[in-house]
């Protein structure tokens, strides 16, 4: 039984990482396309909706997935439930956010967000039809379907994003590349789950799973709340698209390299918790492996990109976008530390602990607005910085809750972690210190990348790293 849990696992992080880090690349790839093309105005239009459209998408999920996921042996009735009733609320929603479009619009001095945000908020719609699936696939760990459609989609979209943009369609490209994406992943989640919902259903065992999802619900809203808040109160605050658009281009930089770390991880970790909530041991076992491979590989992702963004940005994108580079820079710093929460938020839930869940997540918020609100005065940049300290802080206080709930002590999570930052940290100063003085952007970033790289395997070899050895002995045995 463990063993088969142990393979699982591994070949779940395996289809996980290639899924996330494919997905980066084309990413990056359409990024850079669609960031030569467009303006940085045409990403502040975007970006101002994107807490609203994410705050929907939780709204029509109400944390279902998740419960669909925490339940032992989900049935039919199950599936078909959360079905029905992520419909019917993604259809109330739209109507209101489709009144609302004109108060948007005004509230941002942007005439044009009346259509584009009744466009766009047709995107989570689509996606409610697509709940039930997902976590169907997520629950028995296909993960190698959700790689494949993941990245097929991804690859469409970005051709569509990238046509509609050379014909000169602005904003309206990266509207059309979020719908074509959200339509396809929906088709394909019924394609390969192979269930169709049934029209004789009942919501009862919605009313069942209502308590862990409404708990659920409120904390997914809090959290795109944290991760959108800055965007929000920069494009509210400052009224300037152009500065809201260079913030949204360095959080999107941010969040790509974070949450390639993150979801590969976090595509399976609550599944893997789950099966093991019966044997606290083991749980805090597999929960200590996993912390230690998240550090392993955001540590020097994270610090890396913060070394290299200058030259990053300039050779991608362009000269046009260097307005961006502080701001990446330091939200690197907090993003090294984001697939950390993701990790601690997978094991309280895992653990059944969705009120803890809920409250820590609305008192992150509510302190983080409090943190912010005392720095926006003094500009852009302090608030960035006052940011990213309280979200490092804050990682604290979900690991007093992990001591509470699996035995997870501070020296753990000290010893789990800080020798990959500290790794991360010594690579990246050697690799500047060796760098320094080349001045080519081309070159410095490949120099820098390749020389960080080979820096820090080594160290990991030299310091005989079990998860470095781990990974070097599944790519060997795979050969």
């Amino acid at each position: 039984m463990q063993s088969d849990l142990k393979e699982k696992t591994a070949r779940g992080l395996m289809w996980s990482g290639l899924n996330n880090a494919a997905t980066q690349v084309l990413n990056l790839v359409f990024g850079i396309v669609l960031a030569r093309v467009l303006t940085p105005e045409d990403y502040g239009v975007t970006g101002v909706l994107v807490i609203f459209s994410t705050i929907a998408s939780n709204l029509q999920d109400s944390g279902f997935s998740q419960a669909l996921i925490n339940l032992p042996r989900p049935t039919k009735r199950d599936y078909d439930s959360v079905f029905w009733f992520n419909v019917t609320v993604s259809l109330t929603l739209y109507a209101l956010l489709f009144a609302c479009a004109p108060l948007l619009a005004r509230h941002f001095g942007m005439p044009c967000l009346v259509g584009v945000s009744r466009v766009t908020f047709l995107g989570f719609v689509i996606a409610g039809l697509s709940i039930a699936s997902g976590a169907y696939l997520r629950k028995n760990l296909r993960n190698r379907e959700i790689a494949i459609l993941s990245l097929t989609a991804l690859l469409l979209s970005g051709v569509v994003g990238i046509g509609m943009a050379l014909r000169g369609m602005t904003y309206w490209s990266l509207v059309g590349q979020q719908l074509t994406y959200i339509t396809l992943i929906t088709l394909g989640r019924f394609w390969y789950c192979g269930w169709l919902p049934s029209l004789h259903f009942s919501f009862q065992p919605v009313w069942q799973m209502m308590g862990f999802g409404m708990h659920m619900l409120v904390t997914n809203v809090v959290n795109t709340l944290s991760e959108n808040l800055l965007t929000f109160l920069i494009g509210s605050h400052f009224r300037d698209g152009r500065v809201t658009g260079y913030f949204t281009q360095a959080n999107k930089w941010n969040l790509m390299a974070s949450k390639m770390v993150g979801e590969t991880v976090g595509q399976l970790a609550q599944a893997v918790l789950v099966e093991v909530t019966s044997d606290r041991d083991r749980e805090l076992r597999v929960f200590r492996k996993l912390l230690r491979f998240t550090a392993f590989l955001s540590m020097p992702a994270m610090l890396g990109l913060a070394l290299v963004a200058g030259e990053f940005i300039q050779v991608s994108i362009g000269e046009a976008w260097t307005g961006c580079v502080p701001m990446l820079r330091v939200l690197c710093v907090g993003g090294a530390f984001l697939p950390l929460y993701t990790l601690y938020r997978n094991l309280t839930v895992s653990s059944g602990q969705g009120r803890t869940y809920l409250w820590l997540g609305v008192s992150q918020v509510v302190l983080q607005v409090l943190v912010v609100a005392c720095f926006m005065h003094l500009g852009i940049m302090p608030m960035i910085i006052a940011s990213v300290i309280f979200q490092v802080l804050w990682l604290g206080v979900w690991q007093a809750f992990a001591h509470r709930y699996v035995g997870m002590r501070w020296h753990m999570l000290a010893a789990d972690v800080l020798p990959y930052l500290g790794a991360a940290l010594l690579t990246m100063g050697l690799t500047y210190l060796c760098t320094m003085w080349m001045e080519h952007p081309w070159l410095l970033l490949t120099s820098r990348v390749l020389l960080a790289t080979a820096v820090y395997v080594l160290f990991m070899r030299w310091r005989k790293d079990d998860i470095f050895q781990e990974i070097t002995d599944k790519i060997i045995k795979k050969k």
